[in-house]
């Protein structure tokens, strides 16, 4: 029902009010209430703004639980998943590197290899060094040639210890620490994808419960920011009539109590339970009433439709009578 046509509703169910309340203390005391059927209404838009991608439903459409109403394009996230997915990848091969180092012989063997060229060439330029020491000291060659064969001797050295390190760091049992930071990083990553996937699911949006579509705010191609609705949807359950009281009859209406709701060519068997009673006074409403009326104070209820009342559509004036002990225990 559209909004002009819903207030037009409204609107023919205070006439009705105006006249029963016009009839003053000649109303009869178990005059039903008037009213009209209301709706909470649930607004659902996505969990985060993009642009609308797809749209599976129209205005009037009846849902179920679960079913697909819309979904948003996700070009940013899927790219974050790209960079996850490819950052686990390396920190997969990582782990796998720090865990089988100890398991390579063939790695071991290139590295003994290097240090016994180490010390090959270490026992080369220590004889060399000797031999110009010699050659030095009997004023045969210049102190600069002794400089750099012992220049030499030290990178030898150094070579050698350097080669018996990387020997020695390849044959340690584990390298506990560093695969424990790496194993880390890697669970890390694998969250920071779990997430990204769960946002990535969150939207596509499904109904939260049954309903009816009572409109459609975006079309597939706009930008829809986080918090607005993209759809509005209305359960069973959350169709209500709205009525008013007045004070002397306030004592029979209690939250808990069916009610029987009647309307034009409705069928007879239509009830609900008032679910709310304002506690406080409130004037008519102002819409029509003239000054005189105005001025009456009553108070508000709320009963929520039950069984085929549900199906009443929204604008539609009722009238609403407390169910007496006689009638309810038949």
């Amino acid at each position: 029902m559209g909004r002009a046509a819903a207030i037009a509703a409204i609107l023919l169910a205070l006439a009705g009010f105006v006249a029963w309340r016009m009839m003053g203390d000649n109303a009869p005391a178990d005059a039903p209430f008037l009213g009209y059927v209301e709706g909470e209404t649930l607004y659902i838009g996505p969990n985060e703004g993009e642009r609308l991608s797809k749209l599976y439903v129209a205005a009037g459409s009846v849902v179920k639980a679960g079913d697909q109403l819309f979904s948003m394009a996700t070009p940013l996230l899927d790219r974050s998943r790209a960079e996850a997915d490819a950052r686990i990848g390396q920190l997969e091969a990582q782990v796998q590197n720090l865990q089988a180092a100890t398991s390579r012989p063939e790695q071991i063997a290139v590295l003994q290899a290097a240090l016994e060229r180490a010390e090959a060439a270490l026992a080369l330029s220590r004889n060399d060094y000797q031999r110009q020491r010699k050659l030095f000291a009997t004023g045969d060659i210049a102190k600069a040639t002794l400089d750099r064969a012992e220049m030499a001797l030290k990178r030898d050295e150094a070579s050698v210890k350097e080669a018996h390190r990387q020997v020695e760091a390849a044959r340690i049992p584990g390298r506990s620490q560093e695969i424990e930071a790496a194993a880390a990083a890697l669970g890390q990553a694998r969250e920071q994808l779990q997430a990204i996937d769960i946002r990535i699911a969150r939207q596509s949006v499904k109904a939260p419960a049954n309903g009816v579509v009572q409109d459609v705010f975006f079309r597939p191609g706009e930008v829809v920011n986080t918090g607005q609705p993209v759809v509005a949807l209305l359960p069973p359950e959350n169709r209500k009539v709205r009525f008013y009281v007045p004070e002397p009859r306030l004592s029979g209406v209690r939250v808990g109590e069916r009610v029987r709701v009647r309307c034009d060519g409705c069928p007879d068997d239509l009830f609900g339970l008032i679910s709310f009673v304002s506690s406080r006074q409130e004037y008519t409403p102002p819409v029509i009433f003239s000054d005189v009326e105005r001025a009456k104070l009553v108070f508000k209820a709320e009963a929520r439709l039950q069984g085929k009342a549900r199906e009443l559509p929204l604008g539609m004036p009722v009238s609403v009578t407390p169910i007496v002990e006689a009638e309810a225990a038949k």
